[in-house]
């Protein structure tokens, strides 16, 4: 596996310091970099990996399922590349690859445009409107 996305949860508590985590993903635009940081000294999850925009502002974290995994491949000094995938309900959601190489977003799935009605109504033609 050379890339995949991941969530970014956490988006509702504050900053330390101050920072309003979701008007900073409101700021961010898919492809841009965010920078992944292990939290060995984070009281609630030693495993935590802390995200932060391209700005150096945090926007949440991975969930605990993907950041002990990604906080190990860190911390034995593999490369992991991250850039900002979109913002979902959760927070966000970013695109990581590993081992040199470049997260590529996946493309925009668009919901395709309100199909034809099945019927028509019969058109009324102008000599019978009296």
């Amino acid at each position: 596996m050379r890339e995949l996305s991941l969530h970014v949860v956490g988006a509702d508590h504050p900053n330390r310091g101050g920072g309003n985590r979701r008007f900073e993903i409101l700021l961010c635009t898919p492809g841009e970099a965010v920078t992944l940081v292990p939290e060995p000294r984070n009281p609630v999850d030693p495993n935590a990996v802390m995200v932060l925009s391209a700005r150096g502002v945090q926007i949440g974290y991975l969930t605990a399922d993907r950041a002990a995994w990604i906080g190990a491949m860190l911390r034995q000094g593999r490369e992991v590349a991250a850039l900002f995938q979109q913002a979902t309900p959760m927070g966000a959601a970013i695109r990581v690859a590993f081992d040199g190489a470049v997260p590529v977003l996946p493309e925009v799935q668009v919901a395709e445009a309100d199909p034809e009605p099945e019927f028509w109504p019969d058109e009324v033609p102008p000599d019978d409107w009296d």
